[in-house]
């Protein structure tokens, strides 16, 4: 058994052991397909500012990539040499630059996704959404899914203090839904951000998903105790009925 698979099995004991009552999620490519939309829309804000400080456009871009699940502040005042008022520019350009492809665009669910939070609130475990994006753009996903009363909260750096990896919001989200104990808390996201903020955080069960940025290798490599397909799978690791089991 690899070490992987055995990082799995000792999950599901745990989690078998310890009730889960709070389902932290990552947004874009984990409930929210992404197909791209991120890195157009840092694109859309690199030739509106020309942020990128000593870097080619591709190598700008693979940083945007490997740095996916971050806080976009933090992101961009690495692109600007730490120049914190041209980061702060470029961060604006990139929110008003995703809204404008939500409209062209549109937006839509990972498949199973809404069915998922809706199994989830109805088993009595919280569900709180994490995102690196400003507040603006969050809000303005969870109104085009009409997802506002499917969740219990949603969760950007600024509310928190420090975006992923830190374990910020997962921990605000502990304290949002008044959890017993963080060994109650599962979280899931499609980058290595999201697995070191759970992990940070001390949460119960960790797991990566492939619907988005990062590979298995990466999550595995970032400590994810089981990596799934889709946010679907959460359902047999957290012990939660299929419809058709109900």
């Amino acid at each position: 058994m690899t070490r992987a698979a055995d990082r799995e099995g000792d999950s599901m004991n745990a989690s078998s052991r310890i009730p889960v009552e709070l389902v932290v999620l990552d947004m874009a490519g984990t409930t929210v397909r992404d197909d791209g939309v991120v890195e157009r829309a840092f694109q859309r804000a690199q030739e509106r500012t020309g942020v990128v400080a000593g870097l080619t456009p591709d190598e700008a871009l693979q940083y945007v990539r490997d740095t996916m699940g971050q806080s976009k502040l933090e992101v961009f005042t690495h692109l600007a040499g730490g120049d914190r008022a041209r980061a702060e520019e470029a961060t604006a350009a990139f929110e008003r630059a995703y809204a404008e492809l939500i409209v062209e665009e549109g937006v839509e669910p990972v498949p199973g996704a809404r069915e998922l939070l809706v199994d989830l609130r109805d088993a009595g475990v919280a569900v709180i959404l994490t995102t690196g994006f400003a507040p603006v753009t969050r809000d303005a996903i969870l109104d085009a899914l009409g997802w506002r009363d499917l969740v219990d909260d949603a969760l950007s750096p600024v509310d928190a203090g420090r975006g992923r990896p830190a374990p910020d919001l997962v921990l605000l989200a502990a304290l949002r839904a008044r959890v017993s104990s963080v060994a109650a808390i599962a979280v899931a996201g499609d980058t290595a951000s999201d697995i070191g903020s759970g992990l940070s955080a001390g949460a119960g069960l960790v797991v990566g998903v492939l619907s988005g940025a990062h590979d298995r290798a990466t999550l595995e490599a970032a400590g994810a105790h089981a990596v799934i397909d889709d946010v679907t799978g959460l359902r047999a690791l957290i012990g939660l009925q299929t419809p058709a089991e109900v």
